[in-house]
């Protein structure tokens, strides 16, 4: 004859229900909410780097990526990664680090997520590393490369740049890709490219 479930065995049914119960959820349920919902008072990012007068460089002359300085849309070290590093530099000269172009463009696309001091507006020029030669270039006089086998530090597709559209078509006929100016790189692309913790609207 069966005797009733032990204490034991109660403890192990209620446990596997808890389970089930959270495997059943949807997975937006489970997260709690879909990143794009959070909004900036959840947004912890790295804060700007002031200009330093005492540096010798000009207010809006690009700058060396500071060892410590954090990428403001994914918390990774642009110094680490200097073939991709990114930068742009505000009106009154504080300046923040990025460890992609995509980065750069998925700030620039929401400037106050990440910045709340800020606005596009206020964004006097923006950098990136030249792919070929690890120069700073204006990023708006810059040719990226979209679409290629080149994975930047997050692992995936990203944006190599160039200052020269001669150098970009070089790459593409080893990587594969295109060739596009600043303004070709649109939210419906960098969506593409987009990373985990990227969200570009």
């Amino acid at each position: 004859m069966r005797l009733a479930p032990s204490r034991l065995e109660w403890l192990g049914i209620g446990f596997a229900v808890a389970i089930a119960a959270v495997l059943l959820l949807p997975l937006d349920k489970l997260a709690g909410h879909h990143p794009d919902s959070i909004d900036n008072e959840l947004c912890i990012v790295a804060p700007a780097s002031p200009y330093d007068p005492a540096s010798g460089l000009a207010m809006l002359e690009a700058r060396p990526v500071p060892a410590a300085a954090r990428c403001p849309v994914c918390g990774m070290y642009p110094a680490r990664h200097p073939r991709w590093a990114a930068q742009i530099i505000f009106r009154e000269g504080a300046s923040h680090y990025f460890d992609s172009p995509v980065d750069l463009f998925v700030f620039l696309q929401r400037v106050e997520r990440y910045n709340r001091g800020h606005t596009l507006d206020d964004v006097a020029v923006s950098y990136v590393t030249d792919f070929e030669t690890g120069r700073s270039i204006d990023a708006k006089t810059a040719w990226f490369v979209y679409g290629s086998s080149a994975f930047g530090p997050m692992r995936n597709a990203d944006l190599p740049a160039f200052s020269s559209q001669e150098s970009a078509a070089s790459l593409t006929r080893i990587k594969g890709g295109k060739v596009l100016l600043f303004n070709q790189i649109t939210p419906d692309l960098l969506q593409h490219l987009n990373h985990n913790v990227h969200h570009a609207h």
